[in-house]
């Protein structure tokens, strides 16, 4: 499963899971240059690189993931950190996100919402 970390969440968060063997990239990394942009921008990103979206911006994502299925556009998955997750608790993030590799190895079906 390949996952894209949106701008709410910390480059620490994609640093630590990549130690751990996740494949896992960031708005914040340089060679994105991705901040700032808006989140259908960023869905549509995440999509056309094949990664599931995590983000802790739930409501919006969810009315983009219904969008996106409406207009029959590419879409990988959005996995949202729960608000009884603090965007700090990078560990427990990481192991959240190795538990949704483990299940979907091959990635999420599309339009797929959930939470961590």
């Amino acid at each position: 499963m390949r996952f894209y970390l949106d701008e709410d969440l910390s480059q620490v968060i994609a640093t630590l899971a990549r130690r751990r063997g996740l494949d896992v990239t960031s708005s914040h990394e340089v060679q994105y240059r991705h901040d700032g942009i808006v989140d259908a921008q960023q869905l549509a990103l995440a999509a056309a690189e094949g990664r599931c979206l995590v983000t802790k911006n739930g409501p919006d994502f969810s009315d983009l993931t219904a969008a996106f299925m409406e207009q029959a556009l590419p879409h990988a998955g959005v996995l949202v950190v729960p608000s009884s997750l603090k965007g700090n608790e990078f560990g427990a993030i990481v192991e959240r996100l190795m538990r949704w590799n483990d299940r979907y190895p091959d990635g999420l079906p599309p339009y797929f919402f959930g939470y961590l």
